[in-house]
């Protein structure tokens, strides 16, 4: 497909690097030279210096030969202006990332308006996995599916864990109370596994497990983790994201306390979130979270502009005995490193904006099959969860599993059946309008038909 990415940032480049694994021809906009420079030394991309928001450097790009525009510059308005322009100069579809509460209330009426087919908000995005992680405290990751219905959950596992060292196909003999969930994948040492009844889990692996909320936390209650809900959350800075997730969980009973640098900005966050107490003070400050009670917390989020800060109080916290600590951290590089001193949720903005362009561009490599409705990564981009529905007619349907051949490496993880969630073995099978969620290692799987064959 051709696209053009208007904005070099960080955002910009991991996209545009992320689009370039899957094959396809990029222009990259940017006023910056320098920027340009860099992108173009690093990249096999197409680079035009100018202003994503003008039209003469839209058709110097090809704009009107274009499949997908994506603004992703720092300004929202430049973002909602270069959709608006690139629509009308013949860009089929376009999208945005939008992140200011300020356009959050009427973001539906901009898209209309503006031709925008998809505005992106990484903050409230991430905002909204972290209230997730609340929900489930005793979790690393969480995803959501089938409309909310199916939970995939991460977890690393424990020496006291009951499903460590047996065979998968033998846990529901060895423990009948066991709740039936999807062994998804699994993560050993950066390796990745789609495990199949054979495999056997470790101390130390990284499990994803798939099944709807109740059986999940049923689960997680007979291996015995806490899933005691969080009550009292402490969150340094005070930025978009911290904003959003203030307004998600204050209203399920939360009590937040949040702690901002800046003395202006703390101001108009008392202001703006009346119910929650927010403190002009140094969140890196050990002394201060300590006066602050960070001790009594059921859980603490760093979410300061800066990676290493987030990462710092992050593991303070959790050497003060903070249950659940989750962590801003943008730099995959570091995550490895974190896993192994204890921290295993972490929040990226920017892989959720990558994922959410990447899902929506995948949707509409042709208008041919079945196409991905739902795309996560996971395990830093190793494996990939995808959410397909069933369509009528599909060769497939109503022949058990076990009797499909499956492309390697990958799994049909759960299905949904008229609200009804379904873990399957060998003699599932699948029905028309069945969702149906694929785990795979590999990547730029866009069509069902890509994954199973008859």
């Amino acid at each position: 497909m051709q696209i053009l990415v208007i904005g070099a940032g960080k955002v910009g480049i991991t996209l545009a690097e992320e689009l370039l694994s899957e094959e396809h021809d990029l222009v990259v906009i940017d006023r910056d030279e320098e920027v340009l420079q860099r992108c173009q030394d690093t990249l096999d991309v197409m680079c035009v210096h100018g202003n994503g928001a003008n039209a003469k450097t839209l058709i110097d790009a090809g704009v009107s030969h274009a499949d997908i525009v994506i603004a992703a510059t720092a300004s929202d308005e430049v973002n909602m202006l270069s959709c608006l322009i690139g629509k009308r100069l013949g860009a089929k579809y376009t999208i945005a990332r939008i992140r200011d509460p300020e356009y959050h209330e009427s973001q539906t009426l901009l898209q209309h308006e503006l031709g925008i087919d998809l505005a992106v908000n990484p903050d409230r995005a991430a905002a909204l996995e972290i209230s997730r992680l609340l929900r489930f405290p005793f979790a690393s990751n969480i995803e959501s599916f089938a409309k909310g219905l199916v939970e995939m959950v991460e977890f690393r596992a424990q020496a006291k864990d009951v499903v460590v060292g047996c065979r998968l196909r033998d846990l529901n003999a060895r423990l009948p109370g066991l709740p039936r969930v999807l062994y998804a994948a699994v993560e050993r040492e950066g390796v990745v596994t789609i495990p199949t009844g054979e495999f056997q889990i470790e101390v130390g692996d990284r499990v994803f497990v798939a099944g709807d909320q109740i059986t999940i936390t049923s689960f997680f209650r007979y291996i015995g983790r806490d899933t005691r809900q969080v009550r009292k959350v402490m969150i340094t800075g005070g930025g978009r994201v911290s904003y959003y997730l203030a307004k998600l969980i204050v209203p399920a009973g939360m009590r937040v306390k949040m702690i901002e640098i800046d003395a202006e900005k703390a101001a108009k966050l008392a202001q703006d979130l009346p119910q929650v107490e927010v403190l002009h003070g140094d969140g890196t400050n050990q002394e201060l979270l300590t006066q602050e009670g960070l001790e009594h917390m059921d859980a603490f989020i760093a979410l300061s502009s800066r990676d290493e800060e987030n990462l710092m109080t992050g593991l303070y916290a959790a050497s003060q005995g903070v249950g659940k600590v989750v962590v801003k951290n943008n730099r995959v590089n570091y995550v490895q490193v974190v896993n192994r001193l204890g921290l295993d949720s972490m929040i990226s903005p920017r892989q959720i904006t990558s994922a959410s362009i990447l899902r929506y561009v995948r949707a509409r490599i042709s208008s041919q099959g079945t196409k991905v409705e739902k795309l996560y990564q996971l395990l830093n981009g190793k494996a990939e969860a995808l959410e397909f529905q069933v369509p009528a007619g599909a060769p497939w349907i109503g022949k058990p599993l076990k009797d499909l051949r499956m492309r390697k490496g990958s799994l049909v993880a759960v299905i949904v059946r008229r609200s009804k969630v379904i873990v399957p073995f060998g003699n599932d099978h699948m029905e028309a309008g069945d969702s149906i969620i694929i785990m795979t290692c590999e990547r730029g799987l866009s069509d069902l038909s890509e994954v199973i064959q008859p």
